[in-house]
């Protein structure tokens, strides 16, 4: 009872909080005010007060949620698949893996030479050269669950969208990559040995064995749906198929000394992607389930704002590298995306504004965290904290930066509907 409660409580705060910021006339993406709610309900808040069934009063009852955050980033990682349609791949294919590639690595790349430059400046005590190169190994991770609202919200359409959403899909995969790596450097400057395997092998791995298991599960779908003849079967069909699929995920074993384990976010892009290639049906059913998606979504957001940190500012250490880290992050997926797509003939509009919608952060990257943990002791809780606090920032800020390029893009537009509803809050 007590979870499904906290679960109505959450939802029910969420869309409260955009009704208030209606009538303060302030222009947030809906996230934004997801994310806010959750702070309120979250621990540091109305938690605090330890009212049954009124907000989280720790952050063992924000974990206890996970059930629906892995539900809804499965949900938001098929929708994404639908981005792959080959009728579009034929256009923006190649710029969206040149893009998508490049920012990651510059990111990554950047990052780790400001914060390396910051260990010598501070010292090994204040900053270790392997939490340097482990929090840049993380900064190649962009969100894609923000990203996704906001193109939704707004119903944003244009060159820009149709290179965005494609390009935070191969975030995972290139983030995967550049992670192991980096990370394994870090272990081996902690006195471990370079692992070839763990660095190179596994990661690989990772990414064909979730290529294949979505490809598998999205051929599967597209076949059972044709038993069916009514598209509200099919849509139940498509949402048994993502939560079994969210399930498969989850499944890790080992082939000799390779450990095999899967990305949940790839798994479920594949299956979306497989499905939507194949399936005569799949633009109707898209359809359909986001419209059953959104107060998942909308609970998955209030919960991700409950679960962020906000005693990572007693550390005014954390606060000045998580500074420096956000800011030449943010300055490597800029320039990363303006250089790259300049290289590939785009726009003046993408140059301009693509990057800019890539600096959210968030699951992924607290995912990598969750690895980051095997350096131990402090640095382990310095690297966790400095992207708590990074968090928080993208979290709260990058859905408002990304509806700001996306309308200054001119991708955004305000329908009569919307225009007579703000003018009826004047």
């Amino acid at each position: 009872m007590e979870i499904l409660l906290a679960t109505a409580v959450a939802l029910l705060a969420g869309l409260m909080m955009t009704r208030v910021f209606r009538l303060l006339h302030w222009k947030f993406p809906d996230v934004t005010s997801f994310l806010l709610a959750g702070l309120i309900v979250g621990p540091y808040c109305l938690g605090r007060l330890h009212i049954h069934g009124i907000g989280f009063p720790s952050m063992a009852e924000v974990d206890s949620m996970a059930l629906i955050t892995n539900v809804a980033l499965g949900f938001i990682a098929f929708a994404i698949g639908n981005e792959f349609r080959l009728s579009q791949l034929k256009e923006t294919g190649r710029q969206a893996v040149i893009i998508g590639i490049f920012q990651a690595v510059c990111a990554s790349i950047l990052v780790d030479a400001a914060l390396i430059g910051l260990h010598f400046v501070l010292g090994e005590d204040r900053l270790p050269l392997s939490v340097a190169i482990t929090l840049g190994a993380i900064a190649s991770a962009t969100a894609p669950a923000a990203t996704l609202m906001v193109v939704r919200q707004y119903k944003a359409k244009g060159p820009v969208t149709d290179l965005l959403l494609p390009i935070v899909a191969l975030d995972d995969a290139v983030g995967l990559v550049v992670f192991a790596v980096s990370f394994g450097i870090a272990q081996a400057i902690e006195g471990g040995t370079l692992n070839l395997i763990s660095v190179i092998v596994e990661p690989l791995v990772e990414i064909v064995a979730s290529l294949l298991l979505g490809s598998l599960m999205g051929w599967l779908l597209s076949q059972l749906e044709k038993l069916f003849y009514s598209n509200t079967n099919r849509l139940s069909m498509s949402i048994a198929f993502v939560i079994a699929t969210i399930a498969l995920s989850s499944l890790k074993f080992h082939i000799g000394p390779v450990h095999v384990g899967f990305s949940s976010l790839l798994v479920c892009m594949m299956l979306g992607t497989i499905f939507c290639n194949l399936s005569e049906f799949s633009a109707d059913i898209m359809n359909r389930a986001e419209r059953w998606t959104a107060p998942l979504y909308a609970t998955f957001f209030v919960i991700s704002g409950a679960g962020l940190e906000l005693s990572v500012f007693r550390y005014p250490s954390v606060i000045m590298i998580g500074i420096v880290y956000i800011v030449v992050r943010c300055l490597g997926k800029y320039f990363g995306a303006r250089l790259s797509s300049t290289w590939t003939h785009c726009s003046e509009t993408i140059r301009k504004y693509l990057g800019i919608t890539l600096f959210p952060q968030a699951g992924v990257a607290l995912g990598m965290v969750v690895t980051a943990q095997a350096l131990g002791g402090d640095k382990a809780a310095m690297v966790r904290n400095i992207i708590l606090f990074s968090v928080l920032v993208y979290e709260l800020a990058g859905p408002l930066m990304t509806r700001m390029a996306l309308q200054a893009a001119g991708e955004i537009v305000e329908t009569p509907k919307e225009k007579t509803s703000r003018e009826r809050f004047r």
